[in-house]
């Protein structure tokens, strides 16, 4: 089962592909992990992307697509994947069905989760991070036990420098163009379902598996 994950950043990509990854078990492959944690070991790949992600932009395509091509070569994607945050632009698509063909395999579905912009931004400025393990959490919709204190390590939570208010603007802006791109691309090759995330994670979820069930398995 090899899926696609699509959405603007704050849809919940991650979250789901998670979900369905433990359901499944196929790997949930997230392009912006695999940058986060360039950055923290402060690889070339890392400065490199930061200064990118700081300002609000993406990474190279050529960057991104070696990354990944990379990753699909792993022993764990034989029997499927879920990529989350990648393809972003055309050039990456296209790319994804050169690496697929040239490994014997098929994409199975595209999937949108579509929500509103003013639900994005709250989502986005909202969410904290911990600066020693990497969980996420949100004020609103998953807080943390105690305020700015990791539940699972007892990290300090920060607010990441691309989820300021300024920075999610931009980049909201500037993958909105791109993923309509995709959502043709992927359309014109019947591969595109949409779902609306207007309800909780359980509900956007039993929408999304129900899905899978019937255009994957």
């Amino acid at each position: 089962m090899n899926l696609i994950l699509l959405g603007l950043p704050g849809a919940g990509k991650g979250t789901q592909a998670e979900n369905l990854s433990k359901k499944y078990s196929i790997p949930h492959i997230s392009t912006g992990d695999i940058f986060r944690n360039a950055i923290k070991n402060n690889t070339e790949l890392g400065k490199i992307a930061k200064e990118v992600i700081d300002s609000g932009g993406l990474v190279p395509d050529e960057i991104t697509n070696e990354i990944v091509r990379e990753r699909l070569k792993e022993d764990d994607c034989t029997d499927g994947f879920i990529l989350d945050g990648f393809p972003r632009t055309i050039n990456q698509a296209e790319a994804l069905e050169t690496m697929l063909e040239n490994m014997n395999k098929t994409l199975d579905l595209a999937l949108y989760i579509k929500v509103a912009r003013e639900e994005l931004i709250k989502r986005l400025t909202h969410r904290r991070t911990c600066s020693n393990c990497g969980a996420t959490y949100h004020l609103d919709y998953n807080p943390p036990k105690e305020e700015g204190i990791c539940d699972k390590c007892g990290g300090e939570l920060i607010q990441r420098s691309d989820d300021t208010e300024e920075v999610v603007k931009e980049r909201l802006e500037v993958n909105q163009e791109n993923l309509m791109r995709l959502l043709d691309f992927y359309d014109k090759r019947n591969k595109l379902t949409t779902v609306k995330s207007n309800a909780g994670i359980d509900e956007v979820f039993e929408k999304i598996d129900n899905i899978v069930k019937e255009k994957v398995l």
